[in-house]
């Protein structure tokens, strides 16, 4: 019999073997927050009680969790930049334009190695330009302006092979620009003291409306942004009416649309629409499964994708909401090969809906040989109704073997089952403090520590189990007393 708690169990260990590479990323990414003096009111989610950086806001994730941007644009920073941010080597932008954050740039920048765009414009950085991004062979977009940059540019950066945007203007550098930064497709070194047609007969910006400075281009500039925002706006309203007179009113039924108050990291945010179209309306045909939680149907996403939508029903409840962010948290940080990965979420202010692959091979618990948390069959046998106790009872009785899945034929020690089974119950006790964190579960598994934890558990368990015995034998005979009193008369009226 497989039994619902070990296969916990076992999800739960291989989660916990977290890999150094998230532990790198959420030291640096923490070291950031601090060395920014992010207010209490900012980046709130920033902390190391989620294990997973990928769940924290402005944090986005590749499927292998490695953090890959990182976007805290116009936020009021006033602190410095940490070193510790070159930890994060699969990073490919890095975005932290709009504070107001002081200090150099660190040399461990250079260590960004998979870095395609570097954004650290409008704030008050110093110093120099460190010779390091030189290493940044993929970056395509380096933008340092309006800053107070000193120096020299490097000639490091002029090695950049992939470089299209290089935007240094309105800094203090000064000195000869790098000759080979003259080939890059968009650059602006105004606003400095450089010598760029002294030397090399070049314009200090590709392009030549960026040299206007008269009071004409200026207002030319506002002029046609005017324009262009008027155009967009009216375009777009006449989309807008169009699509409300003619889209299906079948997708209708559900007042407003996503709610944006809810996000979640790397999470994909699916509209309503998408999903009501992937499942033909939540079509009954489509239904995989019910429970108590609601319902979960089959869909298919307008690129081919086969997925499986839940249907949440109960986070109207008080709390419900809450719990419902929190579950798509913790799910989004179990990110394992072996495990069914939530890929996306749907929020509106009547729905709430979660997104996973649709596996072919029916649902886990198909795949299981069918025991239940609380089954009242057992009591023909005079069983425990609770899994849990059943399980209990098969441990003390030495039945291990009614444990382990038949389909293993044999072919497992005993012994290393006995030890799975006792650490599986350790794990089962009825409060938390009582129970072994994963850590430990882990190195009772190697075989240390389990023999003190056991005994200890033993001798509670006896004892619980000698007062429950205690408790049945009192009610037993109250009910017999009840049952066989002889009939009292009783007095007359007085």
């Amino acid at each position: 019999m497989n039994l619902v708690f070990l296969l916990l169990l076992l999800l739960a260990s291989v989660c916990s073997f977290a890999l150094p590479q998230l532990d790198l990323q959420e030291d640096a990414l923490y070291a950031l927050k601090l060395s920014l003096n992010a207010s209490p009111n900012q980046l709130t989610n920033w902390n190391k009680n989620q294990v997973n950086p990928c769940t924290w806001s402005n944090v986005y994730c590749d499927q292998n969790s490695n953090v890959i941007q990182v976007s805290l644009t116009f936020m009021g920073f006033s602190g410095t930049l940490t070193p510790r941010i070159g930890a994060l080597k699969s990073l490919i932008t890095l975005s932290l334009q709009g504070n107001n954050i002081s200090g150099d740039i660190p040399k461990e920048f250079g260590n960004l190695t998979n870095l395609v765009r570097l954004d650290l414009d409008h704030n008050i950085l110093t110093g120099e330009i460190p010779s390091s991004l030189g290493n940044l062979k993929k970056l395509q977009f380096l933008t340092l302006s309006q800053n107070n940059l000193n120096g020299t540019i490097p000639e490091s950066l002029g090695s950049l092979p992939n470089l299209s945007n290089i935007l240094l203007d309105s800094n203090d550098f000064s000195g000869n620009i790098p000759e080979q930064l003259f080939n890059v497709p968009k650059y602006n070194f105004t606003g400095n003291k450089l010598d760029c047609g002294i030397t090399y007969q070049q314009l200090c910006t590709s392009d030549n409306a960026n040299q206007g400075t008269s009071h004409k281009s200026k207002v030319g500039l506002i002029v046609g942004t005017v324009i262009g925002l008027i155009v967009i706006l009216f375009l777009g309203g006449l989309l807008f009416f169009w699509c409300k007179r003619y889209k299906r009113e079948v997708f209708v039924d559900v007042a407003g649309e996503v709610d944006r108050r809810i996000t979640l990291g790397q999470i994909k945010c699916f509209s309503w629409r998408e999903l009501q179209i992937a499942t033909d309306n939540f079509s009954e045909r489509n239904v995989l499964g019910q429970g108590g939680f609601g319902k979960v149907y089959k869909g298919v996403l307008t690129d081919g994708t086969k997925i499986a939508v839940k249907r949440l029903t109960d986070y109207e409840s008080p709390g419900g909401d809450q719990a419902f962010q929190r579950e798509v948290e913790m799910i989004s940080v179990a990110v394992h090969r072996n495990l069914l990965r939530l890929i996306g979420f749907c929020t509106t202010p009547t729905e709430r809906l979660l997104v996973y692959p649709f596996m072919q091979n029916l649902s886990v618990a198909s795949r299981l040989r069918g025991q239940r948390a609380i089954d009242f069959s057992r009591l023909e046998d005079q069983d425990d109704v609770l899994l849990l106790d059943h399980a209990k009872k098969l441990q003390r009785e030495k039945r291990l073997d009614a444990i382990v899945d038949c389909n293993l034929d044999k072919n497992y020690n005993i012994e290393e089952v006995e030890v799975i089974v006792q650490v599986a119950l350790l794990c089962t006790q009825a409060t938390p403090e009582d129970r072994p964190a994963m850590s430990e579960v882990v190195r009772m598994l190697e075989g240390e520590g389990l023999a003190e934890r056991w005994e200890e558990w033993r001798h509670v368990e006896v004892t619980r189990t000698q007062d429950s015995e205690r408790l049945q034998r009192r009610f037993a005979w109250g009910d017999d007393s009840i049952h066989n009193q002889d009939a009292i008369e009783l007095s007359g009226g007085r």
